[in-house]
């Protein structure tokens, strides 16, 4: 089973991307467990692609989210994702809000699935969040 922390940094551009990336890769990350999310689907998947990162996708969210994430709007389907890898709601928002705000969001993920109100109490944040 491959679990570790998870880490999550915003970044401006698709080269802070792939820098953040390779960071994450030098930590021992596996490929498919770096992801990337914008605002924008089509950025995401530009930038997943520039980057060789991973979008969040059905393994990572479950079947019931990708499903209702069809139903709802991109701000809740943004938070819902970022739910379902361990991040509290408050921190959710805050990242949806700085994706709004033209931020990509770089995500090495510890492998934990989470459901329902369940959470990731030791996700690190850079810079860290107080």
């Amino acid at each position: 089973m491959y679990v570790m922390d998870t880490k999550v940094k915003t970044v401006r551009n698709v080269t802070e991307v792939g820098e953040q990336v390779r960071k994450f890769k030098l930590e021992g990350y596996r490929d498919d467990y770096i992801f990337v999310l914008a605002y924008d689907k089509d950025r995401t998947e530009r930038v997943a692609e520039r980057t060789n990162a991973e979008q969040i996708g059905v393994l990572e969210e479950g079947f019931g989210t990708a499903i209702a994430n069809v139903f709802r709007t991109r701000d809740e389907a943004l938070r819902a994702k970022l739910r379902s890898m361990g991040f509290i709601q408050a921190e959710a928002e805050r990242l949806e809000s700085e994706m709004e705000n033209d931020k990509i969001v770089v995500i090495a993920w510890g492998g934990t699935y989470y459901e329902g109100n369940d959470y990731d109490s030791s996700i690190y944040y850079y810079p860290p969040m107080f």
